[in-house]
């Protein structure tokens, strides 16, 4: 009994971590299908992947609004990398946000002739403060993650990228740039590169960084007034020639950002 205790705490628990709503549609389930019902684990499945599918895509889009926040409107020059972020709940922004990737995609994609703004991490629904792990701050609406642009080996860009889950495969420094993951590991900040462990699985590997189509996305995400910060690696900020005060050196305390730029609203 405390075995089988314990195992729904933790399920509740990692459900709620990554997708925030989860857990209590976990809790609901287990309340709904009591443990003398036949074929129970069958039933809550059923019945939680039911509940879950119409709380994420039919009642949580109309309860958003209520908390300052809406669900990220996808385009063809807007798109999630996976169906993960829309499935977790974690593709939620501010109604100011939620325009800005909007115009910013359009503009980015009549530029660089069908490449696709790509949205990683964003925010959950609900709550400010509520933590979005294992990011630090996307716990407001205000804060999203976008993938670097890659070009494969003839130069063509193209909206494919190196990781299945959008991170962790980094765009490492040149012998004559700044190494800001070895200076922050050697004071003791272990996490630094930690996305490394959350690739899912690296694909796509003869794809090179766009340094022309990066540089254009970043730029074209600066010119919004509405826009406070911009995060990117130190090495990357100078190789792609940002010199706008926006762009921040998002801190040890943090993960390295050459695997994804992140900004955000004043």
């Amino acid at each position: 009994m405390f075995w089988k205790t314990f195992l729904h705490l933790v399920i509740i628990i990692l459900l709620t971590i990554v997708t925030q709503v989860g857990g209590i549609i976990y809790l609901i389930t287990i309340l709904f299908i009591g443990k003398k019902k036949s074929k129970k684990q069958i039933k809550r499945l059923s019945v939680f992947t039911a509940l879950y599918l119409t709380a994420t895509f039919l009642i949580i889009p109309n309860i958003a609004p209520f908390f300052g926040r809406e669900k990220i409107k996808e385009t063809q020059h807007l798109k999630a990398h996976s169906l993960f972020y829309k499935l977790a709940n974690r593709n939620y922004v501010k109604p100011a946000l939620n325009k800005s990737l909007n115009e910013i995609s359009i503009a980015f994609e009549k530029q660089q002739n069908g490449i696709q703004l790509v949205y990683l991490d964003a925010n959950f629904p609900f709550i400010d403060k509520f933590p979005l792990l294992p990011h630090l701050s996307h716990n407001d609406g205000k804060k999203i993650d976008v993938s670097l642009i890659y070009e494969k080996q003839n130069g063509e860009g193209t909206n494919m990228k190196k990781s299945i889950s959008g991170y962790g495969v980094f765009e490492t420094p040149k012998k004559t740039e700044t190494n800001q993951n070895n200076i922050c590991k050697s004071k003791g900040y272990w996490q630094y590169d930690f996305p490394k462990y959350l690739t899912l699985g690296t694909v796509n590997s003869t794809l090179k960084l766009s340094e022309k189509g990066t540089s254009k996305l970043a730029r074209e995400i600066l010119k919004h007034k509405n826009i406070g910060k911009v995060f990117i690696e130190p090495h990357l900020k100078n190789r792609l020639r940002l010199t706008n005060n926006k762009v921040r050196f998002h801190g040890c305390q943090a993960v390295r950002h050459d695997d994804h730029i992140h900004f955000q609203l004043n």
